[in-house]
């Protein structure tokens, strides 16, 4: 009789537990697909917007109020000294910001105020169809100016550290170089292609699309420029897919670990907090799209260490900033070799080129980045911001 009333306590205990498993499961599926805001811990970190202009705004990061942050299975104190140069985050377009303030224990912004930088972060808004005229000269040649001035006035610095990721590394180079602005002290780029005809399976297409136009060019003296900009107006919806597209096995293996994974709730809320980036991108002006394909894509203007802007050419050669240049080993988008010409045209005398664990994205924010790339980040820049 006691084995008996332990088999059926057992069995009980087993289906307890089954239906507890069960119900997290439900819960977890319903909350990922109908109620997602109770599972995204993106973009917590409060800020003040202290300048803002129609489209774009400057948004600054006041100190923590905690003693140490987590940074994945690391404490890092929080430094009560701050460092005198400023760090301004210039984001590439078509991303949301959520991507720098991903995770609580994986925030690019949280990790560099707790290091003891300044922290402004210039955000460029959601275009929309009347924007797209917008293209690389308003950016560089425009707003920039505009907004690191902006910078210098709240921070009362006229020296600053520009970090930019992807385009928006392309918008601190071609800014640098454009501008020949002596005071920005520090340059960080990370993920920008510079040759993009070196750039893998991705290079090759850029070289056959090139050879393609150059021969309608000849035949027809069609080029992109001439087409109204409103047409090449990206939605963010495709540009959400093409992001995704660019590595579809990842895209497809996280959505599989999603599913085996669906019991354990953190799991599922760091899952839906990435997701809330990669789903909500905004939409890319035309005159974007028409300068980077023909500019950077097509003609490949910056492996020479120029590139038109406007009216006017950007050298590469201009730059002297102290500068850190960061790729992706696994980087199908922007290859080690199509971001590392950059160190060929720059004249900056303190220079340095590193390659780390990661896709295009995983360099900036994913699980690997703080270690692989932050904490050396982060050195880099303290010894020169002081």
């Amino acid at each position: 009789m006691p084995n008996f009333l332990t088999s059926v306590t057992n069995q009980a205990s087993q289906l307890s537990r089954a239906t507890r498993h069960a119900a997290s499961y439900a819960g977890n599926a319903f909350d990922r697909v109908f109620r997602p805001e109770r599972l995204v811990r993106a973009g917590k970190t409060s800020y003040e917007v202290i300048h803002r202009d129609g489209l774009v705004s400057l948004r600054y990061y006041p100190p923590l109020q905690e003693t140490s942050i987590e940074l994945d299975d690391l404490t890092i104190p929080v430094e009560q000294e701050t460092h005198r140069t400023p760090v301004v985050i210039i984001p590439p377009l078509a991303v949301n910001m959520l991507i720098y303030d991903l995770l609580p224990q994986r925030s690019l912004i949280r990790f560099l105020r707790a290091r003891g930088f300044e922290v402004y972060l210039i955000d460029w808004g959601v275009p929309t169809r009347e924007h797209s005229h917008y293209n690389m000269h308003t950016y560089v040649a425009e707003f920039l100016p505009a907004f690191l001035n902006r910078v210098r006035k709240h921070s009362g610095e006229q020296e600053l550290s520009l970090h930019g990721w992807s385009m928006g590394g392309m918008f601190t180079l071609f800014y640098s170089a454009l501008s020949k602005d002596q005071h920005v002290r520090n340059a960080i780029v990370v993920g920008s292609p510079i040759d993009s005809h070196a750039s893998g399976i991705i290079g090759v297409l850029n070289q056959r699309m090139a050879d393609v136009a150059e021969v309608i060019h000849k035949r027809t003296g069609f080029r992109l420029h001439d087409v109204r900009p409103d047409w090449l107006h990206t939605p963010g919806w495709a540009n959400s897919i093409g992001f995704k597209l660019t590595n579809p096995m990842a895209t497809a293996r996280s959505y599989w670990e999603l599913l085996v994974r669906l019991g354990d709730r953190e799991f599922v809320s760091d899952h839906t907090s990435t997701a809330a980036f990669l789903d909500r991108m905004v939409a890319y002006p035309g005159g974007i799209i028409q300068d980077t394909v023909v500019r950077v894509w097509l003609d490949n203007q910056l492996s020479r260490g120029r590139i038109r802007i406007g009216d006017d050419v950007a050298l590469l050669e201009n730059i002297n900033a102290n500068l850190l240049a960061i790729a992706g080993e696994d980087d199908t988008l922007v290859t080690p070799d199509a971001a590392g010409n950059v160190m060929d045209h720059v004249s900056s005398k303190d220079k340095t080129f590193r390659v780390v664990p990661g896709g295009h994205m995983g360099i900036l924010a994913g699980s690997r980045a703080p270690k692989a790339s932050w904490l050396a980040l982060a050195d880099w820049l303290a010894e020169r911001s002081d």
